[in-house]
């Protein structure tokens, strides 16, 4: 299968908690920070209204949000309210959005580490609604034709691979767990390849297609789990350090405004099974249309919204 690796849609610091306190206080409502595709989604596809209260759900650039939030958007749209999307640069601004009331709806929370700094000021005007991805860990992975399943097993892999980690943006939080893991493995002489995740998933596609080996920075959710044959290390000594879970957060009194998107919200959970599917339908097969890719999605899954009650 054809994988288009589309620079677009990652933002340069993936998994490193971006911007500052102070940088994210900057008021939320610009010019830019909504766009035409989110007011468009917001007018249209789908319907919405219906006497509903209007919601806005605010997302950034990363994959597993962009999923969730054009699929909440449809399953809340098809319920009869008209959803608004805010598009922000990190999640700081989203934070403050909540806070401020600005934004109603942010479905990817990473508690209780990537976004501490963040929940500890804001969290407790803010309502927590529940966990709907369990465990989302920072990874060193390999294809799974490579015959290792540990990080203590690396060296034996250092010829194959020229030593060689192929890494994302210098400044992510996962390249900083990786050159961690690097000095407690004792993989001496080892390199840690930084550049971009869309250069790290290219040398990733590559490498599969030739059926080469290759270590690479990865994480959960990410779609690249559906897209390629790899598999995760296993990390005996807790270099990379413990996993997150994803949380849904609503802004102070949602659950007293959305009774109805509270109770779906409460019984909505993913795996990767369902949500690396979702971010290749949505991210990479339909990134023009993303809509198309939740439809897509929704019709291999034709049982989800079911389950939501």
């Amino acid at each position: 299968m054809a994988i288009d690796i589309d620079p677009s849609r990652f933002s340069p610091s993936r998994r490193s908690l971006l911007g500052g306190i102070a940088a994210a206080g900057v008021g939320l409502v610009t010019a830019g920070c909504t766009t035409a595709n989110d007011e468009r989604n917001a007018a249209g596809g789908g319907g919405g209204g219906g006497g509903k209260k209007p919601l806005t759900i605010g997302y950034i650039d990363w994959d597993e949000d962009i999923a969730a939030t054009y699929l909440w958007q449809k399953i809340l749209q098809d319920k009869g309210h008209k959803v608004t999307l805010r598009h922000v640069s990190d999640a700081g601004p989203v934070f403050v959005g909540l806070d401020q009331a600005q934004i109603d709806l942010y479905l990817d929370a990473w508690l209780p580490a990537t976004h501490k700094t963040y929940w500890d000021k804001y969290g407790k005007n803010l309502t927590d609604l529940g966990v709907w991805y369990d465990s989302a860990p920072l990874t060193i992975a390999v294809p799974d034709y490579m015959q290792i399943d540990s990080l203590d097993q690396l060296k034996s892999v250092g010829a194959q691979v020229g030593n060689k980690i192929v890494g994302i943006e210098a400044g992510a939080g996962l390249t900083a767990a990786a050159k961690k893991m690097i000095t407690d493995y004792g993989l001496t002489g080892w390199q840690l390849q930084t550049s971009s995740t869309p250069s790290m998933l290219a040398a990733l596609k590559k490498a599969t297609d030739e059926k080469k080996p290759i270590v690479v920075t990865l994480w959960r959710p990410h779609w690249a789990y559906n897209a390629f044959p790899v598999k995760d290390l296993k990390d005996p000594k807790g270099s990379m350090g413990k996993p997150d879970s994803i949380h849904a957060v609503g802004r102070k009194g949602f659950e007293k405004d959305f009774p109805d998107v509270t109770a779906m919200l409460k019984k909505f959970h993913m795996t990767d099974k369902t949500l690396s599917p979702l971010e290749e339908e949505v991210v990479q097969k339909h990134k023009d249309s993303p809509m198309a890719g939740v439809d897509a999605w929704l019709k291999a899954n034709p049982d989800f919204v079911k389950s939501l009650g």
